[in-house]
This record gives structure tokens, sequence and C-alpha cells, in this order.
């Protein structure tokens, strides 16, 4: 897998039937490796070591409904109380991030109400601030610390 821009963290990988696997923390269970869940990897680990971000706060790739669809969200990151403080969206390093990312992700946003989001490929990350009242977002040069 490419290097992205994340400092290094150390993965538990396996191999079988001609695939790679990476351990996920959070699931407890290796997944398959694709350059959309290396990037997720790497957030999750950037979240728990760099942000201190609690693992028993983290969730990965759970289904939300979206206007009667069933989508899947990459990452949340819940408060104390269960709301949500924190909506990630993953794209593999390929993928450009553009406005159509963000009308993704602003959608999951109706349902779940997060006070952040935060747009990765691995590459480029993009973190934004919600103001629901007057139904805006702020960007941010980087996501806050855990409280």
């Amino acid at each position: 897998m490419i290097p992205l821009q994340f400092p290094t963290y150390s993965f538990r990988f396996k191999n079988s039937e001609n695939k790679t696997f990476i351990f996920d923390e959070i699931r407890k269970k290796f997944v398959v490796l694709t350059p959309e869940e290396w990037v997720r990897q790497n957030t999750i680990h950037y979240l728990i070591q760099e942000k201190k971000y609690s693992k028993s706060y983290i969730n990965v790739e759970k289904l939300v409904k979206v206007n009667g669809i069933n989508k899947r969200y990459d990452i949340v990151v819940f408060n104390s109380d269960g709301s949500i403080f924190l909506l990630i969206e993953c794209k593999a390093p390929e993928v450009a991030i553009s406005q159509h990312t963000f009308d993704q992700i602003a959608r999951y946003n109706l349902v779940l109400k997060a006070t952040y989001l935060m747009v990765t490929n691995g590459l480029n990350h993009y973190f934004c601030q919600m103001d629901f009242e007057n139904e805006k977002y702020r960007f941010l040069k980087e996501l806050p610390y855990y409280n």
C-alpha cells in the first residue's frame, strides 16, 4: 500500500486465499486490505494515537438509513451521552475529494447530526465543524482532541 499523509503506524497483516488482510482494532477482526480500508485503518490509528480518542467510542462501517436507503458510514466517534461527536468519510487514495464527497457526508449527517466532519483519501484531509443553526459548516485546520 502507498504511504499516506499520516504518521507511520504498526499494523497486523495476514495473507489468506491470495488476499491480504489487515486487523481492525475496533471491529476486532481481520478485514480485506483494499485501498479504502488502508485509509480507514490509518484514520482509526490517527484518532486513537494522535487525537487520544477512546476505542470504546469509535464505531466502524455501520448501517445508516438516508432517505429510506441503507448506506454505510465509514467511522463515527460518539460522545459519552451517545450523541455523535465526529463523522468520517474515507475514500481510496486515488479518489479525489470533491463536492460530491462533501454532499455524501452532508446527507449522512442530516440523519447522524455529528458536531464534526472529516473527509479523507489518506493524502488530503478536510475537517469541518457543523453550524446547525445556520445550516453551514466551518473548515478547521485540524480535528479537536477528544475531551
